[in-house]
């Protein structure tokens, strides 16, 4: 459910396993492997994520920062419906108020992610407060840690960014594919994907994508359905000039999902996460539609120069609905469910949450000068940009949040729906003009130093949907990044980096603030990361060691708590390990990464009890796993296994009460051949293959502790058939 205060979230999608289901799914793939021919394997690409690094096409095992890319195939291969599935196969990414049917919330390095600041499209911003298809997207990108030369203002986390599925390059090459699936649970859909060149020399190109998807998930009551179509079309209009545009437009309806919560100071046992806890037979399903678009024009201006200007378009509808389950009536507690006793056991108190019509608008434009120049013995890789960002959010007069009633685990209780608006809304409105330049400096074969300095002016203004409560915020701040790299010999790379992020924060417009209204000092994060990568044609790893910190904000408040000052007051120190590796040998290919996170509170001064203390919801020690052994006897036949742990998480500030660690296994066959002349991709795959029950986070969102279930065992079942 989205509040506009201003910040929304949620997020993440699972399934429901059948041995009918299985026994079908083997039977299909048995009856493809009456054929042969073609292999494939998953690889984690070596192109860095250039659109949001801000420094060209370096390859990844060269670049003096952190940054991860998972191509179509991965992400076909894992069946990958949203972000989080592509991301989760990074140890650095976890779940933060990630619920099912909502947009995904995640957080990277301890830090969660803004979803309308973190996250780009084609390497411009945009809001991802809505739900993304994956349909037609090429590749997902990360770029890990504090992102202020690439962002102006974001989180310290890192920056997603989305790439999307283009013409062919090649003159006479083809593209004609259509996909089918079920499961996990029994939903099921189907995808078309077209691409080609034409005109007298080909300087014309298309990529056509479709996809439907009846939504029938693991989780009982929770029925939907979503669609996708996007476009996208290039134009050579000579050697030195090139334009680019796609469009895209999706729409998802489904029921949502509410998490669980503590029974009083109790933990409850892992439930198996089929429920759908608050579903009533009154409750209305969420709406999430959007248009996406951009358009790309490259020239070359001679002498090397190369201009690129790109502006990008986002139009968002949602109307946000929940059932919503939130706190105890009988103690009227809102922190948590109500404790187990008679007449209280399982129970929760639940409202009718419903904010209709909400619209999003973001706009972006970006243009750039690129250049190499040698000076001397020293090759400069020269960028200069200048962008102007837009963004608006302007949800219906008055959303709905009324108490209706209660329920429990098992669908007991009293109440019933209660849909009149009561609650003004918020209307937000942004503005970011930047300029930055960044230059790679190759000083010989062997050494690099890499120089990025971002200029930001912000504007921001929000006032209530009745008029009251205005504020605004118009300030300018400017945000470094360097980094120095050395190639120890031809295979590995030391490097150094450091760099700031910024956000800002309004104290909130309510009389009972000393500062009502009043921006506070700019947030301003600092990191500084270290790292060792090496990559041969069989082999490839990295260590890197990263130190965030950030400002935090809290509030000061008299005895009586009826005057406060919002304030900063310390920070959230992150510091942290991460290893990855990989080894391709004969028929085994395999990849693993491992997170430490030490996130702790640092310099309080308000609540000093608080320093020290960990993060909530913020996983110590997350392992990530995929090893695949192609065999030889059955061309194009290979099989993968994949691991994922994470450590224990923080439910309680005081650490009276932590999540246990969890592992889950996941198993997939995947086989490619050819019928007829026609190239399939037949994938068979079976999540958490143990039937493991836990609970996979524990956020605190709006005062209240939240935990969501893992998913049960799930069965899915693709086909893909290239022609």
């Amino acid at each position: 459910m989205a509040f506009f205060s201003p910040f929304s979230r949620r997020s993440s999608d699972r399934f429901v396993f059948r041995a009918s289901q299985l026994a079908s799914a083997v039977a299909m793939l048995a009856a493809g492997m009456a054929h042969a021919q073609s292999t494939n394997e998953i690889t984690i690409t070596d192109t860095a994520p250039s659109q949001v690094s801000g420094f060209g096409d370096v390859p990844l095992s060269k670049a003096p920062f952190s940054a991860i890319s998972f191509d179509r195939q991965v992400l076909q291969d894992i069946g990958a419906q949203r972000v989080s599935d592509a991301l989760r196969l990074d140890a650095s990414v976890a779940d933060s108020y990630n619920s099912p049917a909502y947009w995904d919330m995640l957080s990277v390095r301890g830090y969660t992610l803004d979803n309308r600041y973190n996250y780009r499209r084609e390497g411009l911003p945009i809001s991802a407060e809505t739900m993304i298809g994956m349909d037609n997207k090429e590749r997902i990108e990360l770029f890990k840690g504090t992102s202020g030369i690439q962002a102006g203002t974001s989180a310290p986390g890192g920056l997603v960014n989305y790439v999307v599925k283009r013409a062919p390059s090649g003159n006479d090459e083809v593209i004609r594919s259509v996909s089918a699936s079920y499961g996990p649970g029994q939903s099921s859909s189907v995808g078309l994907d077209l691409g080609g060149r034409f005109g007298e020399n080909k300087d014309f190109g298309y990529r056509f994508n479709a996809a439907y998807e009846d939504l029938n998930p693991y989780i009982r009551n929770t029925q939907g359905h979503r669609n996708l179509i996007a476009l996208a079309m290039d134009w050579r209009i000579s050697a030195d000039s090139k334009l680019e545009w796609e469009i895209e437009k999706s729409e998802r309806q489904q029921m949502g999902v509410n998490g669980y919560s503590l029974l009083g100071d109790k933990l409850p046992a892992p439930v198996d996460g089929k429920t759908n806890l608050t579903r009533q037979s009154w409750s209305v399903p969420g709406v999430f539609a959007g248009t996406t678009g951009s358009v790309r024009f490259k020239q070359s201006l001679g002498d090397g120069w190369l201009w690129t200007t790109s502006y990008g378009a986002q139009r968002l509808k949602t109307d946000d609905r929940l059932t919503f389950g939130y706190g105890c009536d009988l103690n009227q507690s809102y922190t948590e469910f109500c404790p187990n006793g008679p007449g209280s056991n399982n129970r929760l108190a639940i409202s009718d949450f419903r904010s209709e019509n909400e619209r999003r608008i973001v706009d972006a434009i970006q243009t750039n000068l690129m250049k190499q120049v040698l000076v001397g013995q020293t090759i400069h890789n020269i960028q200069m940009s200048a962008s102007r960002h837009r963004s608006l959010i302007r949800p219906s007069e008055l959303s709905t949040w009324n108490e209706s009633g209660w329920t429990t685990f098992d669908g007991g209780g009293v109440n019933q729906a209660a849909p009149t608006p009561n609650s003004p809304n918020t209307n937000l409105s942004e503005y970011n003009t930047a300029i930055a330049i960044n230059d790679q400096i190759e000083i010989n074969g062997k050494s690099s130093i890499w120089l990025g300095l971002r200029h930001t002016q912000l504007s921001r203004s929000s006032i209530s949907t009745d008029g009251s409560e205005a504020t605004s915020d118009h300030r300018s701040f400017t945000t470094p990044w360097l980094a120095t790299a050395y190639k120890l010999n031809t295979t590995e790379t030391v490097y150094a980096s450091y760099g700031q992020g910024v956000e800002t924060e309004v104290a909130p417009n309510r009389a009972t603030y000393t500062n009502a209204g009043q921006a506070l000092p700019a947030l301003r994060s600092k990191q500084y990361e270290l790292g060792l990568k090496s990559q041969t044609t069989t082999t490839r790893w990295q260590a890197t060691v990263f130190d965030i910190t950030r400002p935090q904000s809290a509030d000061a408040c008299n005895a009586e708590g009826d005057v406060c000052t919002r304030q900063i007051d310390g920070q959230a120190h992150h510091r942290g390990l991460e290893l990855s590796g990989g080894l391709t040998h004969g028929q085994w290919n395999g990849d693993v990464s491992a997170a430490w996170i030490d996130a702790k509170r640092q310099n309080a001064e308000i609540d000093p009890t608080i320093n020290g203390q960990t993060a909530l919801n913020v996983p110590r020690m997350t392992l990530r796993g995929l090893v695949q052994y192609r065999f030889t006897e059955v061309p194009g036949l290979r099989s993968s296994l994949r691991v994922s742990h994470e450590g224990e998480r923080r439910v309680l500030e005081n650490g009276s009460i932590n999540l246990p660690a969890w592992t889950t296994v996941d198993f997939a066959m995947h086989y490619d051949t050819r019928i007829e002349g026609t190239r399939t991709q037949w994938t068979l795959a079976i999540d958490n293959l143990a039937d493991r029950h836990y609970w996979r986070e524990s956020p605190k969102e709006f005062g209240h502790y939240y935990l969501y279930p893992g998913a049960p065992r799930t069965l899915r079942l693709a086909v893909k058939a290239s022609f």
